[in-house]
């Protein structure tokens, strides 16, 4: 299957690569790359000859959250538009974190909104000592709304609230201290440690690991239907406050919204 805004290659072990190829927009997320990942999750999720998959980005960046041209096309949307569109984007995400399969981030450069929630999906992440990572919705005068049921699994209420709506960058250290990231390397060492935790898998039984990952999942917080839904919703009542209004055009006017005050 031809893609646009990806590609996957699989190599003679079975571990298959899952590149977001998008390196001139820092792999930001389109209603397409959208899309084509929902259908990779179930292309991978069906192969039985894979064993385990490499999620990363082509070029300087993981994945630098929302591509600008969605962003607008959201902003210039109605309610149920909009619901429809983070719908996509939570069944995007679920899929991801229910593959039946490993899946390892690998992540270099810029990890932001979105790129979070990639990274979120993930059974485990090595991370570049030079990326960067943000949650920086509400800079917008958004909701890191769809993301949330997974940013919160992976690193539980109390780390995530230190990042989680402060906007603020932080370090691939932080990122470890904050249980998204595993491993931390120099950028020479980052595929030796991406095949250090891809190894112990080529030698377990597959519907072993597979049944594993499940049971994981089935005792840790619970992400239903029913809690999807609620983000949208929330995401949804944010993109119609004033708030939220002032902040996507004064990001498209390349101008400071009215609540940002001087740093002393």
């Amino acid at each position: 299957m031809t893609h646009e805004t990806i590609s996957i290659a699989q190599d003679e072990r079975g571990v298959a690569t899952l590149m977001l190829n998008r390196p001139d927009k820092h792999n930001s997320m389109s209603a397409l790359m959208i899309a084509e990942l929902t259908e990779a999750a179930r292309q991978l999720a069906a192969a039985d000859d894979v064993r385990a998959v490499i999620l990363t980005g082509a070029g300087d960046s993981f994945c630098a959250g929302g591509d600008l041209s969605w962003m607008r096309e959201q902003f210039e949307a109605d309610r149920t538009t909009r619901m429809a569109e983070a719908r996509k984007l939570a069944m995007m995400l679920k899929a991801l974190n229910e593959l039946p399969k490993p899946l390892i981030g690998r992540v270099q450069g810029q990890a932001y909104g979105g790129g979070i929630g990639l990274m979120s999906v993930c059974d485990t992440v090595v991370a570049v000592d030079t990326a960067r990572f943000g949650l920086t919705e509400v800079r917008l005068g958004l909701i890191p709304a769809t993301i949330s049921p997974y940013v919160l699994a992976r690193m539980g209420e109390g780390k995530a609230r230190r990042v989680f709506m402060s906007a603020r960058i932080f370090s691939a250290e932080e990122a470890k201290d904050l249980d998204l990231v595993a491993k931390v390397t120099d950028d020479a060492g980052l595929q030796a440690a991406v095949e250090t935790e891809i190894k112990p898998y080529l030698g377990a039984a597959p519907a072993a690991v597979a049944a594993s990952k499940a049971l994981a999942r089935s005792l840790g917080p619970a992400i239903t239907d029913e809690v999807i839904e609620d983000t949208i919703r929330r995401l949804a009542d944010t993109w119609e406050t004033p708030a939220a209004h002032e902040g996507i055009s004064a990001f498209f006017e390349k101008r400071k919204p009215d609540w940002v005050t001087a740093s002393r």
